[in-house]
């Protein structure tokens, strides 16, 4: 397989509140929620243009749980992390702070990490995990 994820997407519980969150909280672009043409509501959706090509996409659960054919289950934050990674200690503070504005859970506050760089964890509205990281022996792309 070669690697080319080009969406993530996150289950939702309410897609009005985590379209504020993601677009009104963190300032990412979007053009709001697309779909709502299609019958029961099971096409809206929201997309976020990130790096490189990629998007970050919002979905009712149902929906995602109805498309994979899955029974609904409960949530759970400790399935999966997204990392966003950022160019100094301050820019890891300057996010955590935007995201608990935002109404982020602070789960770890930012701190020195055993691994010599500095970062700290949120949840989002529907407790999806976010690391803010900033490592010194990476460099980021502009």
């Amino acid at each position: 397989m070669q690697p080319r994820i080009t969406l993530i997407t996150l289950g939702v519980d309410d897609l009005e509140r985590a379209l504020r969150f993601y677009r009104d909280g963190l300032g990412l672009a979007t053009p709001g929620i697309v779909g709502e043409e299609f019958e029961e509501g099971d096409g809206t959706v929201v997309f976020f243009d990130l790096q490189g090509g990629l998007k970050l996409g919002l979905w009712p659960r149902r929906c995602l749980a109805n498309d994979a054919n899955l029974s609904l289950g409960p949530p759970s934050a400790t399935e999966l992390s997204l990392a966003h990674n950022v160019a100094s200690r301050e820019e890891v503070d300057e996010v955590m702070a935007q995201a608990r504005q935002a109404g982020a859970t602070l789960t770890k506050p930012a701190h020195e990490t055993f691994w010599g760089g500095y970062a700290g964890y949120f949840q989002d509205p529907d407790g999806h995990l976010w690391e803010v990281a900033w490592n010194p022996a990476w460099e980021l792309e502009e």
